[in-house]
C-alpha cells in the first residue's frame, strides 16, 4: 500500500488537524506494515495559486513553454503523480471561516487536469483516479458536522468524486476550541472514528 498524507493547516507544527491525519495513517500502517508514506505539508512546502500564469503555462503546449512555464507545470506534474501512485489518501483538513484553506485549495487545483485525472464524455464527467480509498481528518473549533455551516463535506465530496474517488471517510474532531475538557473528549470522540473506519 502507498499511502499519501496531505496537511493542509497553516501551521507545520501543532496542527490538530495534522495530529488526527496521523493517528489515521498509524492505524492503516498498523494493519499493512510493508505500507509506503509520503508526506506532502502544504505549510512548509505550499503549492502556488493557480493564476493567470500559471493557466497560460498549463495552456502552452509543452514543446512551445518557456522554461518558466515548464517549470510551473512541473509543480502540478509532481502532485498528480504522487497522488496517481497512491492507494490510500490522508487529508488533514482544519476549517478556517468555514471552508478549506488556500493551501488545500490550491493543492486540489494542482491535481483537476483535464485527460489526466478526468474527462469529459458524451455520458458526462469521468473521474480518473478510480480505486483509491481516501480519509480525511477534520479538526474544528466549533461543531458543525452535519450542518448548514459544514461546506467542506460536500466540497470535498464533490470535488474528490468529480476526479474518480468515491471511497471516502471522515473522521471529526470538533469543539476543540471549546475548552480542555471539550477538546480533550474531541480527540477521544475522534479516535473512536478511527478504530471504526473500513480500512
Amino acid at each position: 500500500m502507498n499511502i499519501l498524507q496531505i496537511n493542509s493547516s497553516a501551521r507545520s507544527e501543532g496542527a490538530q488537524s495534522t495530529a488526527v491525519a496521523e493517528r489515521i495513517v498509524a492505524r492503516l500502517k498498523a494493519g499493512n506494515p510493508q505500507a509506503s508514506l509520503k508526506v506532502r505539508d502544504l505549510a512548509s512546502d505550499p503549492h502556488p495559486a493557480l493564476d493567470q500564469a500559471a493557466l497560460g503555462a498549463l495552456f502552452t503546449p509543452a514543446e512551445s513553454r518557456s522554461p518558466e512555464q515548464a517549470a510551473r507545470v512541473a509543480l502540478d506534474d509532481a502532485n498528480i503523480a504522487e497522488i496517481q501512485a497512491a492507494d490510500a489518501i490522508v487529508l488533514g483538513v482544519p476549517m478556517y471561516n468555514f471552508g478549506i484553506t488556500s493551501q488545500l485549495k490550491n493543492w486540489i487545483d494542482s491535481i483537476c487536469r483535464a485527460k489526466v485525472t478526468f474527462q469529459y464524455t458524451e455520458n458526462g464527467p469521468e473521474g480518473l483516479l478510480k480505486g483509491k480509498k481516501v480519509y480525511v481528518a477534520f479538526a474544528r473549533g466549533g461543531k458543525y458536522r452535519g450542518s448548514e455551516a459544514d461546506t467542506q463535506v460536500p466540497y470535498l465530496k464533490a470535488v474528490l468524486g468529480f476526479l474518480g474517488m468515491t471511497d471516502v471517510q471522515f473522521v471529526f474532531a470538533e469543539g476543540l476550541a471549546m475548552g480542555p475538557e471539550a477538546a480533550a473528549a474531541a480527540h477521544a470522540d475522534a479516535d473512536a472514528q478511527i478504530a471504526a473506519l473500513a480500512l
